[in-house]
């Protein structure tokens, strides 16, 4: 009996036993969670294949696909092919899997455009990386394309889908299908079959007007993207952007079709409006151009960074001229863009982070008015008001005010940004204050100065960012070496067996940031005590001036040298490394393997003919890392040295990600480890590799903000961070995810899982 009702002879059982359900459906519409309900309790046997994910967890080929599907299919399960499949073309490869014991179905999840734009765009860690406004313009490009499967290709039964209760209407189909049940052939829920873009695409689906050879609202969708391409040839090296615009509430949302979108979630961004407002009735062809040529100016300056021109109107002029005229001087896109969109839900409504967002402010720094100053401070919220009073009182034309945002406020956490730039522009509005008079001369001096004072205010938070999360840069004299120190180490034979007890934290206290002088004897033994800073000398590049340890800093050099001595302590000893517990840990798991080598103080005395050392120290590191994993596959590790370690005896500190310590207590803990202070295992060996010694991070980054080591919010001390630390699920900074610095419990090759 099949789950319809009708019978069928035990025979055809027999020959017909697996399913390929082939799933048809754009970026959004719920393929996976689709294939999730019904695996979850089913009583047949499903084998889920997934492009995004067959790769080893990672995206592979469409051939992995199939080898997979038909490996399945010959152990007697039943399959989901979980990928798009939005043409025929798609689709044939995987219809030929079927045969007279294999069922071909297609389940086709046809549902509206706009809440598959919805979905896609709000979701993170999604398998394929597609989310954001990236994932808004790959639906667009992908619904142009679609061809509804029809029984002619191949499939026995189809099943459409065009609303959420269809489609929880096929999973309680297929969920309760068992292992010798049947469903009966034929086309079902099919309402338009020779629908091929949805209706209602285009009521929301808008190309932005152009300088030159605007689209009219009567041009289809494919016809709009075509002239955009083809002939706005003010936009030359400029991706099309496109308007989504929300019919339910009539909310304004915009996506860029750039294929660098998605990579905004790394890079520093400043998303700033036109600074020459309506309200200052500043002439708009002079205000591009000026717009053109700052950005000209500091898009070079600034690296990876980016700027973004925001404007509430798709049918802006002020963007239509700064689109034509950034073609013409041929800005990188991936560089300098425009947006449409509400500069204050840039991530929630556009899918666009950007961590740094301008407000066109008045003289007062106060909320009120209308346009951009007021809703800025309305979503912000009273936070920001206060703290741009504890900056400034007031605001003179041409000039910025950069204001750290509170974690607090609700632009922080709900769209990421984590500084308000207050920028003032020249006003040639005669009811407004500092009425120029149309003296332009002197106009387009102050909006030069303006939107300079703007873009060095943001390079000034790129720089303390890129402090923190920057990725080292390995190349010759772009970062400070510190040289090699000229301080001895006796031969091994020689070290002093006097066992001083003292305790030992690799951190930085206070009560012993004492300076006195250290005497070196014959055997090594000193006496007093030294900075408790990290490098408490700071170095110079000549080398002429070497380190002194106190004898609180002894310890691990005691350590390495007469490990027998300390056999409770000791976890694993060899020639080469001494294996301990941190005495004063700053995680759940914080381990040191110490280096058993005359002359190895710290890093600054690492050269290339060490370089084998650093490999065993790395991989001891790792041993005993995935020892943890394997007991807790929640950790995460990380592996490093400090630039200037406050123990001598050169040591990997290998430490879980999680920071729950009652020794981690204030901010040069934190940052010791969270910053580009702490300087990570595999790029240390490779810089070594490459130049002979490891580039090292000056002491000043340990006094800096503290920010959380995923999602990178910004905390006022200690304690809120650890309550923020203990919830936050964000991923990673994007270079912490490469190169193997983190080690999952699922990787253990120590790439990013």
């Amino acid at each position: 009996m099949d789950v319809d009702g009708k019978s069928s002879s035990k025979g055809e059982e027999e020959k017909k036993n697996a399913v390929v359900v082939i799933l048809v459906g754009a970026p959004g519409s719920g393929k996976s969670t689709f294939c999730d309900h019904v695996m979850r309790v089913s009583t047949r046997p499903w084998v889920r294949v997934c492009q995004d994910t067959i790769g080893n967890g990672k995206a592979g080929t469409k051939t992995q696909c199939l080898t997979s599907a038909a490996a399945a299919l010959k152990d007697g399960k039943s399959v989901f092919i979980d990928r798009c499949n939005l043409d025929r073309e798609q689709r044939a490869d995987f219809v030929k899997l079927g045969n007279p014991q294999v069922d071909m179905h297609a389940v086709v999840l046809d549902l509206p455009a706009k809440l598959c734009i919805s979905r896609s765009v709000k979701r993170e860690g999604h398998e394929g990386n597609l989310q954001g406004g990236r994932a808004a313009a790959v639906v667009n490009r992908m619904l142009q394309k679609k061809e509804l499967p029809k029984l002619s290709e191949g499939f026995s039964r189809i099943t459409f889908c065009q609303s959420e209760s269809d489609v929880q209407g096929a999973i309680d189909t297929y969920s309760a299908l068992g292992p010798q049940n049947t469903l009966p052939s034929g086309s079902f829920g099919q309402k338009n079959p020779d629908a091929k873009v949805q209706l209602g695409i285009m009521k929301f689906l808008k190309k932005v007007d152009s300088p030159v050879n605007a689209v009219s609202k009567g041009d289809s969708l494919k016809d709009s993207v075509t002239t955009d391409k083809e002939n706005d040839s003010s936009s030359i090296g400029w991706e099309e952007v496109k308007r989504v615009e929300e019919v339910k509430g009539g909310e304004d949302l915009a996506f860029s079709s750039l294929e660098s979108t998605s990579s905004f979630d790394n890079v520093p961004t400043l998303a700033f409006p036109s600074i020459s407002t309506a309200d200052f009735q500043f002439d708009l062809e002079k205000a591009s151009d000026i717009i053109v040529e700052k950005v000209l100016e500091f898009v070079t300056k600034l690296g990876n960074a980016r700027f973004v021109l925001v404007d509430l109107s798709s049918g802006s002029k002020i963007l239509s001229l700064v689109r034509a005229k950034a073609g013409e001087k041929n800005i990188d896109s991936g560089k300098f863009l425009t947006f449409v969109g509400d500069i204050t839900r840039l991530y929630s409504g556009g899918g666009l982070r950007c961590n740094v967002v301008a407000n066109a402010a008045n003289w007062r720094l106060k909320p009120g008015g209308g346009g951009v100053n007021a809703a800025i401070f309305s979503a912000a919220g009273p936070s920001l008001e206060t703290a741009t009073m504890e900056r400034a009182g007031s605001l003179a034309p041409g000039k910025a005010v950069v204001v750290p945002l509170p974690s607090t406020s609700p632009l922080f956490c709900r769209e990421g940004v984590t500084h308000v730039i207050h920028v003032l522009g020249p006003n040639m509005n005669p009811k407004r204050p500092n009425f120029l008079n149309k003296d332009y001369k002197k106009g387009c001096e102050v909006l030069r100065e303006a939107y300079s004072a703007l873009f060095e205010g943001f390079a000034s938070i790129v720089k303390s960012q890129k402090a923190f999360y920057e990725e080292p840069t390995v190349k010759l004299g772009s970062v400070q070496l510190v040289s090699p120190v000229d301080f001895k180490i006796p031969r091994k034979n020689q070290f002093s067996n006097a066992d001083q007890k003292v305790k030992r934290e690799d951190v930085y206290e206070s009560d012993r940031n004492k300076k006195c002088k250290v005497v070196h004897g014959e055997h090594g033994s000193q006496t007093g005590a030294t900075n408790g800073i990290d490098n408490a000398q700071n170095e110079k590049n000549n080398g002429s001036m070497s380190k002194a340890w106190g004898a609180w800093a002894q310890s691990l050099y005691h350590i390495a040298t007469n490990p027998e001595k300390h056999k409770n302590d000791v976890m694993e000893i060899s020639g080469d490394i001494v294996v301990v517990n941190d005495l004063y840990p700053k995680a759940k798991r914080h381990l040191l393997v110490l280096a058993r080598y005359e002359g190895l103080d710290r890093l600054a005395d690492v050269r290339k003919e060490n370089l084998q050392l650093l490999r065993t120290m790395h991989d001891v590191g790792l041993k005993w890392a995935e020892k943890y994993l394997s007991e807790d596959k929640t950790l995460i590790f990380r592996f490093g040295y400090h630039s200037a370690p406050s123990m001598r005896q050169l040591h990997l500190h290998v430490i879980s990600q999680d920071f729950d310590s009652k020794h981690l207590k204030n901010k040069k803990h934190w940052n010791s480890f969270n910053s580009a202070f702490f300087r990570d295992s595999v790029d240390v060996m490779e810089e070594i590799d490459k130049f002979g010694r490891a580039t090292l991070k000056d002491e000043e980054i340990l006094s800096m903000e503290l920010r959380c080591h995923r999602c990178r919010s910004a905390h006022p001390n200690i304690p809120r961070l650890k309550s923020h630390i203990g919830n936050c699920r964000a991923p990673f900074p994007a270079f912490l995810l490469q190169n193997g610095r983190l080690l999952f419990a699922t990787d253990k090759d120590g790439t990013n899982q």
